[in-house]
């Protein structure tokens, strides 16, 4: 058996807004620790899987700088994308190289580059027994995250049947619900759909290939076919979830409860940092009075609040944003708002 892991590191992270640009998207930013999430992610699969068979998928203008923080990973395995072509298409295109270089029987583990996990060996637990479910009943094995609260930026995953030992089939995806339907979820026992996925390439090609029409011409190219041909080929971009998951029959989700979550806005890290006694995080030089549930960056000068909650304050290079906790999920309509040179530093 040989493992694989895959780690999906593109976009710009818009919502990191000022301090992400799309030189510097969240994923090189140490926005947790003081590693880059990125270094994090690919770390905690260092017991697991050896660098060499490790392949970050990224844009083509965050190559080099992946390369420097990540030395140890070959240079063939940081995989740019030409173009945005869904995770569908992504993950088709590391199924397929992987393949060529290690057979169809090899094992792949799926995770995205912006994640916090909060108990790494519980986690790696967790891969493991999805990898030995997607090796007994060739299935494709996706990790259902225990939900914390009823959140309402997540899909959710309902178990056909939850109490089966080794995983269960799926019974239904749901997308992003309102609130009231996302605690009747988590009441009944549904899960995350945390997009961990685990699974032989063998056993995913196929997948595609019977459920996912818009990579059908790509599945036709020559096996040795380039990346720039291959995502060409795409007819439209689609998400592994849309694409292939949920047109099959042939998925197995299991629960995980490893202190997971998506650090998609500047409102997570008042969720996963290190908080005050009021529940405020604060990166440097920051002066709270009678605050509290507060996000505050600062790397240049002094951030002083008084009697405020539930805000994000962020100071980077002579800009300023304050906006609340709820709001910092829509940053990138903020900057499209922008003026022109404004927009032109974001």
């Amino acid at each position: 058996m040989s493992r694989w892991a895959v780690v999906l590191a593109g976009g710009v992270g818009s919502r990191f807004w000022p301090l992400s640009t799309p030189e510097r998207p969240k994923q090189l930013l140490p926005l947790v620790t003081d590693k880059p999430l990125l270094v994090d992610s690919v770390d905690r699969l260092g017991a697991i899987v050896d660098p060499a068979h490790t392949l970050v998928l990224t844009n083509e203008s965050l190559v080099k700088a992946i390369r420097r923080l990540l030395p140890a990973i070959p240079r063939e395995n940081i995989i740019a994308e030409p173009r945005p072509a869904g995770t569908a298409a992504a993950l088709t295109w590391a199924a397929l190289n992987i393949e060529r270089r290690d057979g169809k029987d090899a094992t792949m583990i799926s995770v995205h580059a912006d994640w916090f996990i909060g108990d790494t060996a519980q986690f790696r637990e967790v891969l493991l027994q999805a990898e030995e479910t997607a090796q007994k009943t060739h299935t494709l094995v996706t990790i259902g995250v225990v939900p914390t609260r009823a959140d309402q930026g997540f899909g959710y995953i309902q178990a056909l049947d939850p109490n089966k030992k080794g995983g269960s089939p799926i019974k239904r995806f749901v997308e992003k619900p309102d609130r009231a339907r996302a605690e009747k979820m988590r009441s009944e026992g549904y899960l995350w759909n945390s997009g961990i996925f685990v699974w032989t390439v063998g056993d995913f090609l196929a997948q595609v290939k019977q459920h996912t029409p818009e990579l059908a011409k790509a599945l036709t190219l020559d096996r040795y076919a380039e990346a720039p041909e291959f995502f060409a080929s795409v007819a439209k971009p689609v998400s592994v979830d849309v694409g292939v998951l949920e047109r099959s029959k042939n998925v197995t989700v299991i629960p995980g409860d490893f202190g997971w979550d998506d650090i998609g806005t500047w409102a997570a890290l008042g969720r996963v940092r290190d908080k005050d006694e009021f529940g405020n995080v604060t990166t440097g030089a920051v002066h709270i009075l009678d605050c509290g549930d507060n996000v505050v960056h600062t790397d240049s000068g002094t951030v002083v609040i008084y009697g405020v909650d539930n805000l994000v304050v962020v100071v980077h290079d002579g800009l300023t944003l304050v906006t609340t906790r709820e709001k910092s999920a829509d940053l990138k309509r903020l900057v499209e708002s922008l003026p022109a040179s404004e927009q032109a530093k974001a």
